[in-house]
């Protein structure tokens, strides 16, 4: 999926926290259906679906059908934007540290 195709911005896919267990559980497995990864929220398929929705408009998960089946698996390939974006600002880090307090 290149970055033009995208429908939503990597940084609002993630900040959710639902959506970042989905990545995390994505991708401790290879694929895992919807009824695999409902039981570990609070919440019924079909919430877990809208996230799962949401994560692959960013272009963080792929599906495939399996019959009836809907399988889900990550693409961290969108994550290097956010990888990016975090090594760039990480030079800052050492500067707010060597400040003097001006109390």
């Amino acid at each position: 999926m290149s970055e033009r195709d995208q429908l939503r911005d990597v940084f609002g896919a993630i900040a959710d926290p639902t959506r970042r267990q989905l990545i995390h559980l994505l991708a401790e497995a290879e694929e895992l259906p919807l009824h695999e990864l409902t039981p570990q929220f609070q919440m019924g398929r079909t919430a877990v679906s809208k996230h799962l929705a949401i994560l692959k408009e960013a272009g963080l998960v792929l599906d495939r059908k399996v019959g009836r089946e809907t399988r889900y698996r990550l693409n961290a390939a969108p994550l290097q934007d956010i990888q990016n974006w975090v090594a760039f600002y990480g030079k800052f880090r050492g500067m707010a540290e060597s400040k003097p307090s001006s109390k």
